[in-house]
C-alpha cells in the first residue's frame, strides 16, 4: 500500500498543482495564437495550436520532477534507467501516426486537429506513466474542452473564411476576367489572387479566384448569378477550411 499511498503523497499533489497551472497556461496560448490562424481562415486553428502547446508543455514540465517519478521510486535509480529515451521514442513514432490522418482534399486541409489530439493523447499517456495522475486527468479535461468547446466557439468569433472560385467558359462565351472579379466584389469578396487557364484542345477557358471574406459567406446567390451566365461549363466553389 505504501507504493500506491506515495502516488497521493503531499509532494506529487503539489508537483500536479504546478504541472496543471502550466498546462492551463500552454493551452490558452496555444488557442490565442491559433486564434490569429483561425481569423485568417488557416487550416490550423485554435484547437489544433492549443493541443500542440499544451502537449509539448506536459512532456517538458514532468522532466523537471525527476525524484517524483513512479511515486518517489526513480530517486534511487542509476543513470542508465532513464524514462525520457522512452518519451523520445513515442513522440517520434507519433510523429508518423500524425502525419497519417492528415489529408488534403482540394483546398482544404483536414485532420490537423485529430494529429493534434492524437499527440495530446500520448502525451497524457505519458504523464500517466511517469505517475501524475492527478496532472492527466486535468489534461484529459482540457483536451475535451479544447476538442468540443472550441469546435462550437471558432465559427461565433470573428474570422475570415477563404473561398476558391473555379469557373470554366467556352472560348467564344468567355467574359473578360476582370468581370468576374467585381462580380465576387460586388458580393462582398475580397480578390486575394486570382489566375487563368486557356485550355486549346477543350476549347475551353478556366478560371481561379481566391476569395476572402468576414465571418461565414452566403455563396448561394453567386453560384446562382454565375451558372445562369450564358458559356458556363463547370463551376467549382469551395471553402478553404479546416
Amino acid at each position: 500500500m505504501d507504493i500506491f499511498q506515495a502516488y497521493w503523497s503531499h509532494g506529487e499533489l503539489v508537483a500536479n498543482g504546478i504541472i496543471l497551472l502550466h498546462l492551463l497556461g500552454s493551452l490558452l496560448t496555444g488557442v490565442l495564437l491559433g486564434y490569429e490562424r483561425s481569423y485568417q481562415g488557416r487550416a490550423a486553428g485554435m484547437r489544433t495550436y492549443g493541443l500542440v502547446c499544451m502537449a509539448s508543455t506536459a512532456l517538458t514540465v514532468i522532466v523537471a520532477y525527476p525524484h517524483l517519478w513512479y511515486g518517489g521510486a526513480a530517486a534511487g535509480w542509476s543513470g542508465s534507467a532513464d524514462p525520457t529515451r522512452v518519451i523520445q521514442g513515442i513522440v517520434t513514432g507519433l510523429g508518423f501516426l500524425g502525419a497519417g490522418v492528415i489529408m488534403r482534399e482540394s483546398h482544404s486541409i483536414r485532420g490537423l486537429s485529430t494529429a493534434s489530439s492524437i499527440w495530446t493523447t500520448a502525451a497524457i499517456g505519458v504523464t500517466i506513466g511517469i505517475g501524475f495522475y492527478v496532472a492527466a486527468l486535468a489534461a484529459t479535461a482540457l483536451t475535451i474542452v479544447a476538442m468540443v468547446g472550441l469546435r462550437r466557439l471558432e465559427p461565433i468569433l470573428p474570422h475570415r473564411t477563404v473561398t476558391h472560385l473555379t469557373v470554366v467558359f467556352t472560348r467564344d462565351k468567355a467574359p473578360p476576367a476582370e468581370s468576374i472579379q467585381v462580380l465576387a466584389r460586388e458580393r462582398g469578396f475580397e480578390v486575394v489572387d486570382w489566375g487563368y487557364h486557356l485550355m486549346n484542345g477543350a476549347g475551353q477557358i478556366e478560371y481561379k479566384l481566391a476569395l476572402k471574406t468576414s465571418g461565414s459567406p452566403d455563396t448561394s446567390r453567386m453560384v446562382t448569378e454565375l451558372s445562369a451566365t450564358d458559356g458556363v461549363m463547370e463551376l467549382h466553389m469551395t471553402p478553404s477550411r479546416i
